[in-house]
């Protein structure tokens, strides 16, 4: 009798290829995560702007956004501020640049005074260029011609 070797069966062999379908997948998902929430990070404010024909955005060369919100909160550039803020804000601005304008945005439900304290208070800073923004109004259907 004679010791030899015993045969043996190969055992599993490691994978060596990488399954990039999962990973393609994930990432394509991502990319419409950020696709649909991109724009909803603009202004993360929701006011109900007053429409109007005249509407129409226009380039600043140098702005802040002061706007006035349903609850009556007050934001600049999207921070919370009180009014004392505001007024001390506003007038930093103003001393950087004294051509700076204010694009006021202001929901319809406030009431004239709290806009005209806020104008008062960017005019008292020394910045004299307001800007008012609504939202442009919507196309009229076009009438049937007459007959």
């Amino acid at each position: 009798m004679s010791f030899g070797r015993l045969e043996r069966t190969p055992g599993p062999q490691p994978m060596s290829d990488i399954n990039v379908t999962p990973l393609v997948d994930v990432m394509l998902v991502l990319v419409v995560i950020f696709i649909i929430t991109a724009p909803l990070l603009a202004s993360s404010i929701r006011l109900d702007l007053p429409r109007t024909d005249a509407a129409k955005p226009n380039e600043a060369p140098a702005f802040v956004t002061v706007v006035l919100d349903k609850a009556g909160g007050t934001f600049l550039d999207d921070q919370p501020l009180e009014a004392a803020q505001l007024a001390q804000r506003l007038a930093d601005a103003a001393r950087r640049n004294p051509d700076t304008e204010v694009q006021l945005r202001a929901d319809q439900s406030i009431p004239y005074g709290r806009v005209m304290e806020v104008m008062g208070a960017a005019q008292k800073a020394g910045l004299n260029r307001i800007g008012f923004v609504a939202q442009p109004a919507p196309a009229a259907p076009a009438a049937a011609p007459a007959r």
